[in-house]
């Protein structure tokens, strides 16, 4: 499986996902990785592994359009079967997601659809929940609206903070997102009318399945 990762910051979800494929656990080549931020750490994490990658500035860009179908070309000339967004910070506009319906992958730090955009953690603490966590979803046009694949909780403690309840939730999306990504090269996850569906894996796991 054919991967392209968008990242706009330090890149920690890229980390676990080219660790992942090191190791084994995760049968996927990261061929590309692409960021609106030429200073992010990302590029770095990328380049120190031998992953090509691509800074693509929307100052550098006449229209939103201009940059979405610079954006989609990248990743079509790329040749992938995913597009990951680990950390993007830009919306993607509703053409460049109609054009890879189905193909986008995200992450995020809550329990969608409770908590979404920025700022989740700091949502999650200011209603004082007990419970938040990250979704891994389809991308469709509206703001982490898309259909969910998988979830994995994380308790909420009486003394948390944005940046502790940040950092366990983070514990948990190094390993969901590269969980879900395996199930993507699988062939587990079935998209119908809103709904997920994950098949059954028959492997056993000391072989590899999840």
């Amino acid at each position: 499986m054919r991967l392209v990762v968008l990242a706009s910051g330090r890149g920690s979800n890229l980390e676990a996902i080219m660790e992942t494929v090191k190791i084994g656990k995760l049968r996927a080549e990261i061929v590309s990785v692409v960021s609106d931020n030429a200073n992010a750490k990302a590029l770095e994490k990328a380049q120190s592994h031998g992953i090509p990658t691509k800074v693509l500035s929307i100052k550098n860009f006449q229209s939103r359009q201009d940059y979405d179908d610079a954006l989609a070309k990248a990743i079509e000339d790329a040749g992938v079967d995913y597009v990951v967004l680990a950390g993007f910070m830009r919306v993607l506009g509703n053409g460049f997601v109609r054009r890879f319906r189905n193909r986008i992958i995200n992450i995020h730090p809550s329990l969608l659809p409770a908590f979404p955009g920025v700022n989740a953690q700091a949502q999650a603490l200011d209603y004082g929940v007990k419970v938040s966590g990250c979704t891994v979803h389809f991308v469709d046009e509206g703001m982490d609206t898309g259909p969910v694949i998988a979830q994995a909780a994380v308790s909420v403690y009486d003394n948390d903070t944005a940046d502790s309840l940040t950092q366990r939730i983070l514990v948990q999306e190094h390993k969901l997102l590269p969980n879900v990504l395996q199930m993507l090269s699988e062939e587990r996850v079935e998209v119908s009318n809103r709904k997920v569906s994950i098949k059954r894996n028959n492997l056993n796991r000391e072989d590899g399945g999840l």
